[in-house]
């Protein structure tokens, strides 16, 4: 329970960073129990929030909190790994990751195909808490490495986020 607080505290944190718009299109990368999901359902009424995540019981808390949004056709939660996703190329404006990139396989393939998914100039965010074993240092530079650009860290004491644009041209 500590941890999911903490998780969605920073969440709220990386979705101010992130500059949620009312109508945008957002995807959320190991969701886990679906506390910063509700969040988002809240800030985009009109848009559209899809998450994925590779635990079952994730996926099964995750719909059971947000079960309002999911029959109402807003949110999308899927079992999956970033590696892999089963979306369509250009298909989100923002994309937030909270204490999930560390333990992706490979960090530079998964932000790769996370590029892949969103939409040209589209904005990607990556956020930790400083108990999830992240170092600072290198994600900016894997943000890069996967084709991202304005690749800069954003901090304060309790978490820290990489932001970044996928460019116009791809």
């Amino acid at each position: 329970m500590i941890m999911a607080r903490t998780n969605a505290d920073c969440g709220a944190w990386v979705a101010d960073r992130l500059e949620v718009g009312p109508d945008d299109s957002v995807l959320e990368i190991g969701f886990g129990p679906g506390a910063v999901i509700h969040r988002l359902s809240i800030l985009v009424p009109a848009g559209r929030i899809a998450g994925i995540d590779p635990s079952q019981e994730m996926v099964g808390q995750a719909r059971a909190r947000n079960v309002a949004a999911i029959e109402d056709g807003r949110v999308e939660l899927r079992l999956g790994s970033v590696e892999r996703m089963p979306f369509d190329a250009d298909s989100f404006d923002k994309v937030l990751a909270i204490n999930s990139m560390q333990v992706w396989p490979d960090a530079v393939a998964g932000l790769r195909e996370v590029r892949r998914v969103m939409k040209p100039s589209g904005r990607i965010a990556l956020g930790f808490t400083r108990y999830s074993g992240q170092p600072k240092e290198g994600v900016a530079e894997k943000l890069a490495a996967a084709g991202f650009s304005q690749a800069r860290l954003v901090e304060t004491d309790e978490w820290f986020c990489a932001l970044a644009t996928k460019p116009d041209a791809g």
